[in-house]
């Protein structure tokens, strides 16, 4: 991993941050609910096609976060979302950014802030991700089993559910922690 990293990062303490994108709206996600045996429990579906994406990142060492809540993915929303990020790492500290693949994430017109290196995973790997387990557990404890109204309602869930597990820093701990990937 250190070889990833520019001359500008030598002497500063390292951080491990972790991003992804996660499409939250009216075409809703299921979960599983507890039921008596033979059952169906009833759920509501919206069948709309409304939505917005959380653009979440965090670091599992110091258990933060930083996110945006945004209206489509593509190199501006990402570049917007870096800045986040950035403003979020440590003073004098330079993070190294795990992602996936993606077009927006890799595009050479991509605004990266001078204190994030950004580290790719393998192609096919999202269990290489812990953000991925962040987007399972917000679905099945904040985002499933709804409908939303409107556009609104869904960027407010989004916030909303965003802003419960960063107000849980040993939750961001316990959900996103790697042995593999820590800088110590």
């Amino acid at each position: 991993m250190t070889q990833a990293l520019p001359a500008s990062a030598a002497d500063k303490p390292l951080e491990v941050w972790f991003q992804d994108e996660a499409r939250i709206g009216q075409k809703g996600t299921l979960t599983r609910v507890w039921g008596r045996i033979g059952s169906r429990p009833r759920a509501p579906r919206d069948t709309r096609y409304e939505w917005a994406y959380i653009f979440g990142a965090v670091c599992p060492e110091r258990a933060v976060g930083a996110a945006l809540v945004l209206p489509y993915v593509n190199r501006q929303a990402m570049s917007l979302h870096l800045q986040e990020i950035s403003r979020t790492v440590a003073d004098g500290a330079h993070a190294v950014l795990v992602l996936d693949g993606a077009g927006w994430h890799v595009s050479p017109d991509l605004n990266v802030p001078g204190n994030i290196t950004l580290l790719p995973l393998p192609p096919y790997a999202p269990e290489l991700n812990p953000v991925e387990n962040i987007w399972e557990y917000l679905r099945a404890n904040n985002l499933a089993i709804r409908t939303y109204d409107t556009y609104d309602a869904i960027l407010d869930a989004c916030c909303e559910a965003w802003n419960n597990l960063v107000a849980m820093p040993a939750r961001i701990a316990s959900i996103t922690s790697r042995d593999w990937a820590t800088m110590s």
